[in-house]
């Protein structure tokens, strides 16, 4: 697991800290960059529409979070559906205690 570095940004002209572990760090950065914008608008854009009580480091995880289960959402809606025809084959396979008994 990655240690958690702490960050600073300007935010609509005050400067405001963070604190990420790397990985999240650059999820959250490569999130900014396929939406073509700087890291601190995308950071502005979170802390915005952050719940109160939540801190900001928080809400960036969560963000990171939600975008991830997002994407494998999309990534699972391709894969192919079993059919009951292919569930029936599945469970004809003998299991590896059969195979070896």
């Amino acid at each position: 697991m990655s240690s958690i570095v702490k960050r600073s940004v300007s935010i609509h002209g005050h400067r405001t800290s963070f604190s990420l572990e790397q990985s999240f760090h650059e999820e959250l950065a490569a999130i900014a960059a396929e939406r073509d914008m700087a890291l601190a608008a995308l950071v502005g854009e979170i802390d915005e529409a952050r719940p109160e009580g939540v801190n900001l480091s928080s809400a960036l995880r969560l963000h990171v979070l939600a975008q991830l289960k997002s994407r494998l959402a999309e990534t699972t809606k391709s894969l192919p559906v079993r059919t009951e025809h292919t569930q029936q084959a599945v469970k004809r396979q003998p299991s590896r205690r059969q195979v070896f008994d």
